[in-house]
């Protein structure tokens, strides 16, 4: 009887994990080869996701995605220390219904865990920017948000381009839009060395081009 009730047990969790796969395999398949993602549901009831899933399609050597919830993009063949740049084209397909903000991920770790940490710079439909950092579920300002008009809003038909770049040289991180240094400063407590990747936010529908990490 035991061994029937362990046999029984092994394929309910056989099923479970198959289930689990399913779950994430498509949404895995679809991202350029070697990338990851890490969803990240609204909790927020007066701020919620439009829909509970994350379309993620490869568009080129990019990809785009439709939320449904924020996500949080990497490949972990993108590490950067010392003096490097990021850069990235992000295509607005169509503007949010409120302020909704995607760009650069760098000083990343663990960032599929329950540690993760990493800072971004991201910018918005209304020509607004700002750093923060994540240290598990906690988010933090490390420059809070600022206007620039080098960043594109949308256009009549609802789309805008913007070229992101984070530039680390030396005891500097300098933010950049369209090749328009719109902030510079120390790097202080920050920690820039790490993964690098990209951060798109719920409601959102963005396609990604051009990632890179140059060193030196």
């Amino acid at each position: 009887m035991r061994a029937r009730e362990n046999i029984l047990l092994m394929r309910r969790r056989g099923l479970i994990l198959a289930i689990a796969l399913l779950v994430v395999a498509p949404l895995a398949a679809q991202t350029p080869a070697g990338w990851q993602v890490r969803v990240d549901r609204s909790t927020n009831a007066q701020d919620p996701d439009n829909v509970p899933e994350l379309k993620v399609t490869t568009v080129g050597k990019g990809f785009q995605v439709t939320g449904g919830p924020a996500g949080t993009f990497w490949n972990p063949a993108n590490a950067a220390s010392g003096n490097f740049t990021a850069r990235a084209t992000f295509n607005l397909v169509k503007p949010s219904n409120h302020v909704n903000y995607y760009g650069l991920v760098f000083g990343g770790s663990d960032l599929a865990g329950a540690g993760q940490s990493y800072i971004y710079f991201v910018v918005a439909q209304n020509g607004t920017y700002q750093v923060r950092q994540r240290t598990g579920e906690q988010v933090s300002n490390v420059m809070a948000r600022a206007t620039n008009d080098a960043i594109k809003q949308p256009d009549a038909s609802g789309k805008s381009t913007n070229v992101l770049e984070v530039r680390v040289a030396g005891d500097t991180v300098s933010f950049v839009v369209n090749g328009t240094v719109l902030h510079s400063m120390p790097k202080g407590t920050m920690k820039t060395d790490g993964l690098v990747g990209v951060r798109i936010n719920h409601v959102l529908d963005v396609v990604v081009d051009g990632f890179e990490v140059r060193k030196g």
